[in-house]
């Protein structure tokens, strides 16, 4: 179900989010593709161990900037190119 209101917390949130460099660089990694992709394989790719990586992913998946599903003991990733539209794209119609 996609979010229909953007509230001034959900905006915090996904800037939040974005302000870290790492954070940052995950996104722009995950733009990059259009499937899933686990966490373990972002996380060799940006060399951040699993626990920093757990708390990165963590953040984005509570912005809603990354949709995120376990198999297992894997978790994986996907860019939730909803959201991005939603409050970057259409950043100054959004305030």
């Amino acid at each position: 179900m996609t979010k229909q209101i953007q509230t001034t917390e959900d905006k915090i949130k996904v800037f939040k989010a974005l302000a870290d460099p790492i954070r940052l660089e995950i996104i722009q990694y995950l733009n990059q593709l259009d499937h899933e992709v686990s966490c373990g394989e972002i996380g060799r790719a940006m060399h951040i161990s699993k626990t920093s990586g757990s708390y990165h992913f963590k953040i984005l998946q509570e912005a809603d900037l990354i949709t995120t599903h376990k198999v297992a003991r894997e978790k994986y990733v996907m860019l939730d190119r909803s959201t991005v539209d939603r409050h970057l794209t259409h950043f100054w119609q959004s305030l």
